[in-house]
């Protein structure tokens, strides 16, 4: 049994606070950033100095908004709707793993078509770039003592001090070590030759899935049986196993 009585504030100036969380996030981000420039020294896709940094500093904003969005939406609209102010204070957590799928999706979609870069060769790239970072997310969260698990006995159970004396399932740790075998899965396949696509389409398979699987020990809402991340991820599993099965028969069964 561990017992998290983590201040999540490492330090505050007057009302301005520095946190664990905010510095995760920002270690995410310089991670994502670095991944990107060796692929780009790698010769695996070609894009100028100014292109890299207005990619990763575009994909920065829209994980953020797109994150901050979907929270704001799908987990607590009467929260924040209660307090708009809020909204704005990401520094505190709440910040959707899908809506961040969502923004990044669409924004680099709309970025590659714009520069003429090869779609499905940014997204498979950018799937393993970005692995690590959200994986540190959820670590993020734990420091926050938010995400966690129902009650257990089991030994490497958690005491949440800013939540109650129960005992949980440390779900934020689970969500990722889950993250960081993926991450694992898609850096191999990227060292094999695919069709450009199939790691894009193989992380968001493998993460809709573990995220599906690990919600039944996360406490949430949940309608018809399921929570609102599970449904969301279902939304990630189906689209995903068709197009691997549809476009990527050979990856599967004889390369990957």
């Amino acid at each position: 049994m561990f017992t998290n009585a983590i201040n999540p504030t490492l330090f505050s100036l007057g009302p301005f606070e520095v946190r664990y969380y905010g510095i995760i996030y920002a270690l995410g981000f310089i991670i994502f950033y670095l991944f990107m420039k060796s692929f780009v020294k790698k010769g695996l896709i070609k894009l100028s100095n100014k292109q890299l940094d207005d990619l990763v500093f575009y994909n920065i904003i829209s994980v953020v908004a797109g994150a901050r969005l979907f929270a704001v939406l799908f987990w607590s609209p009467s929260y924040y709707f209660s307090n708009p102010l809020k909204i704005f204070a990401v520094w505190e957590g709440g910040l959707s793993f899908h809506g961040a799928v969502v923004a990044v999706i669409l924004f680099n979609y709309y970025y590659a078509k714009k520069h003429k870069i090869p779609l499905l060769k940014l997204f498979d790239l950018m799937a393993v770039a970005a692995i690590i970072p959200v994986a540190l997310g959820r670590v993020g969260n734990f420091f926050n003592s938010e995400l966690y698990g129902p009650k257990t006995s089991v030994p490497w159970c958690v005491v949440f001090k800013r939540i109650d004396n129960a005992c949980r399932h440390p779900y934020q740790l689970y969500s990722a070590i889950k993250r960081t075998a993926i991450f694992a899965v898609l850096f191999f396949l990227n060292t094999k030759k695919h069709k450009d696509g199939f790691i894009f389409w193989t992380g968001i398979f493998l993460l809709g899935l573990g995220r599906f699987l690990l919600d039944f020990v996360r406490v949430d809402t949940t309608f018809l049986a399921l929570s609102t991340g599970q449904w969301l991820s279902i939304g990630m599993i189906l689209p995903s196993a068709y197009a691997l099965l549809r476009y990527y028969k050979d990856d599967i069964f004889t390369k990957a």
